[in-house]
């Protein structure tokens, strides 16, 4: 707790916590306002959540990644190259361990913001309540679909830099984009780790589909294909987790630093 309370510090006065505290309030005031100028109808929350996940699990989740784990490194190679932290009496292992947990807990706490200023905003000001069991649980997959990416990107940015960092989250936001928020990726999704926030979050929008008269769930969930997803995207998010962590501390381990030219 210590090395993470030290490494919280380290962002004051940076983007990063602006980024983390200030941005997804004001993107679910835009989704807000959105809906606002649209009107209410019987499909207002269906329409809500798609929106409001795909555009932030296609798009804001890999260009965020990119930019918080290349500010996070940047910082580092600022404070003397690297030689501060590859100094430090703690292990390598904390030091890397303790900047990718940061990097998890900014980004929860992004989403879940976003989450319930969206839900709050449309209560108060357009009269729309959420299903927020569904919201929430959204949330938390997309950000379950997240972590392996803060993984990957960690290593990218002490390995190669912030702007490679930034260069493969655009390279992610195409990928999620395509294969992840349309069904051109319908087949391979759960071979690209991009598509993962996406595909995951969404899936919980299937339990929308529920009305009161319904005798029977809807036939993508009854037809297990639902489960069948999550099984597969959890499993992919799992295993890719545990090779980028496991890598990219034992890459860090023996890392010396970086060239300020490379």
């Amino acid at each position: 707790m210590k090395i993470l309370y030290v490494e919280w510090l380290k962002t004051k006065r940076t983007a990063l916590r602006l980024l983390t505290f200030c941005f997804p309030v004001v993107y679910a005031a835009l989704i807000i306002g959105y809906v606002a100028l649209r009107g209410i109808d019987k499909n207002t929350q269906t329409l809500v959540f798609q929106t409001f996940f795909e555009a932030w699990t296609a798009c804001i989740i890999p260009l965020g990644i990119g930019i918080l784990s290349g500010l996070i490194v940047h910082q580092e190679e600022l404070a003397g190259n690297f030689n501060g932290l590859l100094s430090s009496k703690v292990s390598r292992y904390g030091l890397y361990g303790s900047k990718f947990i940061l990097l998890v807990l900014t980004m929860t706490a992004s989403t879940l913001i976003a989450a319930v200023a969206l839900g709050v905003g449309l209560d108060l000001f357009l009269g729309v309540t959420i299903s927020w069991p569904i919201f929430i649980a959204a949330s938390i997959l997309a950000i379950i679909g997240a972590i392996p990416l803060l993984a990957l990107h960690l290593w990218a940015g002490f390995r190669w830099g912030m702007g490679a960092s930034i260069g493969i989250s655009i390279g992610g936001l195409l990928m999620a984009a395509l294969m992840g928020a349309t069904n051109l990726g319908d087949k391979i999704w759960q071979f690209i780790p991009w598509t993962w926030p996406v595909r995951l979050a969404m899936l919980s929008g299937a339990y929308l589909q529920f009305s009161e008269d319904m005798q029977f769930p809807p036939a993508v969930i009854s037809s297990g294909f639902v489960l069948k997803q999550l099984a597969m995207g959890l499993a992919a998010s799992l295993l890719c987790l545990a090779a980028a962590l496991i890598g990219g501390i034992i890459w860090f381990n023996r890392w010396e630093g970086r060239k300020s030219y490379d």
